[in-house]
């Protein structure tokens, strides 16, 4: 749901507020996130735990929400010139660089996020294209109602649809070699 807008907001903004809000800033506009479904939360644990053992030991990382995105970020911009943070529901980085105490410096490797009904045009329109702008790599669209995955893979600076699973499926994490999700464990019945 959208905050009122009385200016543009910025990252030194949003680090003062309470952290147990969850609010997105899309080019200064806050936008307040609702609590996530008991499916959701389910559908994350999942995909963060397969994400995790597999890239145990490895240089990748997997984070969960709440997980600050700076899609945009530069290394020379002050806290007030960044005004796009994003929380995705499940975040992989593999550049180390790209990684501080608030969370990501531009764009991570890939980009899951669950649906809930408050969010679906938000995930589908407004950050399937800002993660394309920003040049995510992978994009996973997960929806509990209809127990299926789309996966979308960045192709010259656009996205183009690269799989689809539902319960019983395993779908290749395209940018991990030889990581598979089982979406049985994502989906239980």
């Amino acid at each position: 749901m959208p905050l009122p807008q009385e200016k543009r907001y910025t990252l030194a903004d949003a680090l003062t507020w309470d952290e147990q809000e969850r609010i997105e800033l899309i080019d200064g506009y806050p936008i307040m996130q609702a609590s996530p479904t008991r499916a959701h939360q389910r559908a994350v644990a999942s995909l963060v735990g397969q994400l995790y053992a597999y890239l145990n030991g490895k240089k990748c990382e997997v984070y969960p929400a709440p997980f600050t995105v700076r899609l945009f970020e530069q290394e020379e911009d002050r806290l007030e010139d960044v005004d796009t943070l994003v929380e995705p529901d499940v975040t992989v980085v593999c550049d180390p660089s790209k990684l501080d105490n608030t969370g990501c410096k531009g764009a991570p490797d890939l980009v899951m996020e669950i649906l809930s009904p408050s969010t679906q045009r938000h995930d589908k329109l407004i950050k399937f294209n800002l993660y394309q702008r920003a040049g995510v790599r992978e994009y996973w669209i997960v929806d509990t109602d209809s127990k299926s995955i789309q996966v979308f893979l960045l192709d010259d600076g656009r996205y183009a649809a690269k799989d689809f699973g539902t319960v019983g499926d395993k779908l290749n994490v395209n940018i991990l070699e030889n990581c598979l999700i089982d979406l049985s464990q994502v989906f239980p019945s």
